[in-house]
């Protein structure tokens, strides 16, 4: 499974034997689960568990959650309050998925972000990245029509502004948006398509996730230093790893205990924290709340979609230069999605010939600053279309599409970095290693 060279599976019993030969299950577990990890991984590498965890949650209560949802425009809201009110542990299911989405989404952008400051995306794991991104994708693609269903006013008008913007795509985007509404409006047939795919895009991602895994396991685990484990004999490579059973295993699970004891804290006695009051009303047509605002996750995109306006240059251009086929509203959602493919593509945008951002010091200093941009963003995002938002969603827009396409590409010419260990033995060593006592 690894280039790292490690012991394999042998079977012992006749049993072992007999089952190997045929199914060599157990073979792929043990390779899986003993696969040498670098030794020096720190608590930034326990986001994977974490998400895991989620994806299994999110499947087994979604699951247990249809079993008495109606996908029906008239009875979507009563049946969400039925599950509420009299299924048997039926609120505590729906508090369960409600905000295991969000845990989902925080797990997942510390975990691109921890992937961005260390390099995980540069050679050979790039394409483990791209696979991580269309994961990331989908999880967006699911959240928002998990968002749909309960059928509550932000679920009704949430729908309604994110479908249109796909009319606003030129030339094919009517009939693309009449496609994915099943009809001229948002409406019961919307519903039941939302419905179907948020059912199916989830075991999507479980399979994406195993060839994630995979990927990873194939190239190795990156780890803080950036540093590649020694390959060249199996000695020198147990001097950098340790097999994650049981060390990171154990380290992992630790992990997540404590980040669940803070969800169940929250999920307690905060359920509707995160939560939007006007999606407690059911969904009016003819009623627009004051203020459209989606769940905590998307907004960063949300207010590089809205920070686009007419009255910007770079859109007055790109409207002047198209001959008016790229107006304010395409452009917003050429921005929010390129927002993302600039992410995905940081493998090829990244020129620095060292790995790990902790050995570079003018990096470290811009991405701090695009960690502060993402959150400020997030805020813009849950803020009215006005100024001074909108004047710090664009300065937040110009900074994210910045740091990628023009800073990053940089930093890898200008920049002189500092020399990393040159094995993770050694960084090991320095960080772990107790002091020599001295003679007496």
């Amino acid at each position: 499974m690894s280039g790292i060279p490690h012991d394999h599976y042998e079977p012992k019993t006749k049993a072992e034997k007999w089952v190997n030969s045929r199914l060599p299950v157990i073979g792929l577990i043990y390779d899986t689960i003993m696969i040498p990890t670098p030794k020096n991984l720190n608590w930034m590498w326990i986001w994977g568990i974490v998400l895991a965890f989620c994806l299994a949650l999110q499947i087994v209560t979604g699951i247990v959650l249809v079993m008495h949802y109606t996908p029906h425009v008239d009875l979507a809201f009563a049946s969400v309050e039925h599950i509420m009110r009299d299924v048997n542990g039926g609120h505590f299911l729906r508090y369960l998925h409600m905000n295991g989405a969000s845990l989902f989404f925080f797990a997942v952008y510390l975990h691109i972000f921890r992937g961005l400051y260390y390099g995980s995306y540069k050679a050979p794991r790039e394409i483990t990245w791209i696979i991580g991104m269309i994961i990331y994708l989908l999880m967006m693609a699911t959240g928002f029509m998990g968002y749909v269903l309960p059928w509550g006013q932000m679920s009704f008008w949430g729908a309604t502004v994110i479908t249109g913007l796909f009319g606003a795509i030129p030339f094919i985007g009517e009939p693309l948006q009449a496609w994915l509404l099943g009809g001229p409006a948002v409406d019961n047939a919307t519903l039941n398509r939302f419905f179907s795919l948020h059912y199916l895009l989830p075991f999507v991602i479980a399979g994406l996730v195993i060839v994630h895994i995979w990927a990873f396991h194939t190239t190795g685990n990156n780890n803080p230093t950036g540093v590649d484990v020694r390959k060249s004999s199996k000695a020198e490579a147990e001097k950098d790893t340790l097999p994650f059973w049981p060390y990171f295993v154990i380290k992992d699970v630790f992990a997540l205990a404590v980040v669940l004891a803070v969800f169940f804290a929250i999920v307690g006695f905060m359920p509707n924290f995160l939560g939007h009051p006007d999606n407690y009303i059911e969904a009016n047509p003819l009623a627009t709340p004051a203020h459209i605002v989606p769940e905590w996750y998307f907004l960063p995109f949300y207010a590089i979609l809205r920070a686009f306006t007419a009255d910007v240059w770079v859109v007055m251009f790109a409207d002047w230069i198209t001959g008016g086929i790229v107006d304010a509203k395409f452009f917003g959602v050429l921005a929010m999605f390129g927002a993302i493919v600039a992410m995905a593509l940081v493998p090829w945008l990244d020129t620095s010939r060292v790995r790990s951002g902790r050995y570079r010091p003018m990096f470290k200093w811009w991405f701090a600053l695009l960690c502060l941009d993402f959150i400020v963003l997030m805020w813009a995002g849950a803020m009215p279309a006005e100024p001074p938002y909108s004047t710090i969603s664009l300065i937040g827009a110009t900074y994210w599409f910045a740091y990628f396409l023009v800073i990053l590409p940089l930093l890898g010419v200008i920049e002189k970095p500092n020399t990393p260990p040159a094995t993770i033995e050694e960084d090991f060593d320095a960080h772990y290693s107790k002091p020599a006592e001295p003679a007496e």
